[in-house]
């Protein structure tokens, strides 16, 4: 049995890891910490406390939904306890991923920009289609689509996408975020990414390869957030035991 701890388990995505988790044998949510202590709560079914050094539940793994900001005190945590994380909140700036990256000679880590499979699976489907398509003339672009809620533009999973398809290419290709001051044709060495916020939108990415007369699109397109949670818990159940390291939602579908 794996025991969870969850933070921001009072969030939409916390929500959903524990109503996902109710599902799974083999791992169980033991506590959680949020912005406040929530005790008495039946539908959660286990103690939410104010903060890391609050906890008293024993666990393996933390699962991390939270939100930037809060990713600090979280790093001091896992700094502090060589606890195991699956980090999946996005935004993080370039320090706190590079503190990520450092930590993970001190515990195991996993993090992802996208729990889910679908979009792990797409991550290499994009690297050999740019191998293939961009040398024959086709240029490529992402688009993404969100709810109003979103606070990061562009998506962490848009720009692992873009990552992927750079990667493939040697990092040859300039991410473009904004054309409206620019009156010249595209270059073929620029990847532009296109963010569109608005009402309740699911999370979808299109990655498009635009040749002559020709287009190729790779959609992925989530309905619910359960595909997210299920993703992190699976990956928790994969982290519980490793040694310290980097990890990704690639090692887990390996």
């Amino acid at each position: 049995m794996t025991r969870i701890l969850l933070f921001g388990a009072m969030g939409a995505m916390g929500r959903n890891v524990i109503n996902c988790a109710k599902a799974m044998e083999d791992v169980t949510i033991v506590a959680g910490v949020d912005r406040e202590d929530h005790f008495d709560d039946p539908a959660i079914g286990f103690p939410v406390y104010g903060s890391f050094d609050a906890v008293k539940e024993d666990f393996d793994v933390i699962i991390d939904f939270s939100v930037a900001p809060a990713i600090d005190g979280l790093l001091d945590y896992v700094e502090k306890s060589g606890k195991a994380l699956v980090q999946c909140t996005t935004g993080l700036s370039a320090e706190q991923i590079a503190r990520v990256q450092k930590l993970a000679e001190k515990a195991p880590i996993l993090r992802s920009a996208n729990m889910s499979i679908g979009v792990n699976l797409l991550l290499e489907l994009v690297k050999t289609a740019a191998q293939k398509l961009y040398e024959k003339g086709f240029d490529i672009e992402i688009v993404e689509q969100h709810h109003h809620r979103k606070m990061d533009a562009p998506s962490g999973t848009a720009l692992a996408l873009a990552d992927a398809v750079n990667e493939a290419l040697d990092d040859r290709l300039t991410y473009v975020y904004d054309r409206s001051q620019r009156k010249a044709a595209r270059p073929h060495e620029e990847l532009g990414i296109s963010a569109v916020r608005g009402g309740t939108l699911p999370g979808v990415h299109d990655i498009i390869f635009a040749g002559e007369d020709e287009v190729i699109t790779f959609n992925h397109t989530a309905y619910s957030r359960a595909i997210f949670a299920n993703g992190a818990l699976n990956a928790a159940l994969f982290l519980h035991g490793k040694a310290a390291g980097m990890y990704s939602m690639q090692d887990v579908l390996a």
